[in-house]
């Protein structure tokens, strides 16, 4: 009877330090987030030698909003950059709404690439290789097509480049769209997704997701370029810990970044977390057991029963106690990430729905 007593005691104790663990997530991301993001930018001085940056931009296909999210490169206020269009198939209807845009600012540095070439498995990587041999500028600023910018973006993501900083990224967070499936990925990446996020980039833990990202040049280059990824699907983590390994800084920059994709439908974003989960079981098998131990519900009753037996607390009150502090935490953490985000035209606080 003793061994099932102690063993027990010992899921008890597992249980409960777990549980202050993710607490302490959540009050890292907290305060973090209130002291990372949503930092004013200082005036552009047009007369100060800001770097070039090349914008690499893989297309393929046409949504609803592709036209506003790409004319959002169009309309930067940054001095120098370059946008370097890369599209595989030269039937892809996005051709046409890129040389649209083009014909519409002709003034913005502009190319097209179109054919990719075939460095390795990763569709990305063979999709802009040609554009990244090609461009011009030693900031490299890899864009997916559902980004959208406001126009000190660019701005702030170079502000963050410091002397020993190789890699500048955007936390992932979504643009304000209607419906449930927009509310559900808007909550998710401003509650769940944040917390993780931002309290891996406090600790200086490897977080980097590739969907905006500012990069040095020359530091890709010293390991054979782009193409060197090209081998791995989860090019972006790899890239980060190339950096990494060679004694460079990453860090986020103090605006998210505003996912507008124009398909938004449970199936899709539940696709894409499921893509997400295969990629983290594959590179970090030990962390996707306890990713379960994470969620609000499941760690609330593991712990409800855990204090129950060291501390003789009262389990349902325990339980619905920890949820009620949890959406809290959870409700103001979304606000602190999206409440300086200003879309449309004017600046949003809290949860819009």
């Amino acid at each position: 009877m003793a061994p099932m007593i102690y063993t027990l005691y010992g899921f008890a104790i597992f249980f409960f330090v777990f549980w202050c663990a993710m607490w302490l997530l959540h009050l890292i991301a907290i305060f973090y987030g209130k002291y990372r993001l949503h930092k004013k930018n200082p005036e552009l001085l047009l007369d100060e030698p800001y770097p070039g940056v090349s914008i690499l931009k893989p297309l393929m296909g046409v949504d609803p909003h592709l036209v506003s999210n790409l004319e959002t490169f169009f309309t930067m206020r940054y001095p120098t950059y370059e946008l370097l269009f890369c599209v595989e198939d030269e039937k892809d209807p996005a051709i046409e709404v890129v040389n649209s845009l083009i014909e519409k600012y002709p003034k913005v540095q502009t190319d097209v690439f179109i054919g990719g070439s075939t460095v390795g498995v990763n569709p990305k990587i063979n999709n802009m290789h040609k554009a990244f041999e090609a461009s011009n500028y030693d900031l490299i600023l890899i864009s997916d097509s559902g980004i959208r910018m406001k126009e000190d973006t660019l701005q702030d993501m170079v502000n963050h480049m410091t002397e020993r900083t190789g890699i500048v990224h955007q936390m992932p967070f979504t643009s304000d769209r209607n419906g449930f499936a927009a509310t559900l990925e808007k909550i998710y990446f401003g509650t769940a997704q944040s917390r993780m996020y931002l309290s891996a980039d406090c600790v200086r833990v490897n977080c980097h997701t590739g969907m905006s990202t500012l990069m040095r040049k020359h530091v890709l280059e010293e390991e054979g370029g782009l193409k060197s990824f090209g081998c791995y699907l989860a090019e972006d983590f790899f890239i980060s810990k190339h950096f990494l390994d060679k004694g460079w800084k990453t860090t986020i920059s103090s605006q998210p970044a505003m996912q507008n994709s124009g398909v938004c439908d449970v199936h899709s974003f539940q696709a894409r977390l499921t893509r997400w989960a295969k990629l983290r079981m594959a590179m970090l098998p030990l962390v996707i057991v306890f990713e379960p131990l994470s969620e609000c519900m499941v760690i609330g009753a593991c712990a409800g029963w855990a204090t129950s037996l060291l501390f003789r607390w009262e389990p349902l009150v325990f339980y619905l106690i920890h949820i009620l502090v949890w959406f809290l935490c959870d409700w103001l953490l979304l606000s602190i990430v999206q409440g300086m985000l200003e879309d449309s035209g004017c600046y949003i606080r809290g949860i819009r729905l």
